[in-house]
């Protein structure tokens, strides 16, 4: 069995207007993943990614460098978050 993880992370730059969202949801669902992502009122974007570690880490990697037209400066791991459950999906409250 292999070891789960959930963590809330913040991406920080030029991730808003830019698609940043849809590709995460595309990716993280294809890495199996559950949890959400969603745009912050700073200009960030916050997600939740859970599921097997290695996909989480996965996850990480990626989120590095985000869709083409995004300039992610820097991701933050903010802390340990609660399981989450279903499909992975965009949330579009603040």
């Amino acid at each position: 069995m292999s070891e789960t993880r959930s963590i809330l992370v913040h991406i920080c730059g030029h991730v808003q207007g830019v698609g940043y969202r849809d590709w995460t949801q595309r990716e993280a669902s294809r890495l199996g993943l559950s949890g959400w992502v969603r745009n912050l009122s700073n200009g960030n974007v916050e997600a939740v990614f859970s599921g097997p570690a290695a996909a989480v880490e996965r996850m990480l990697t990626l989120a590095r460098s985000g869709p083409r037209s995004a300039l992610v400066t820097d991701v933050r791991i903010a802390g340990a978050a609660a399981p989450a459950g279903g499909p992975f999906c965009v949330r579009y409250d603040r």
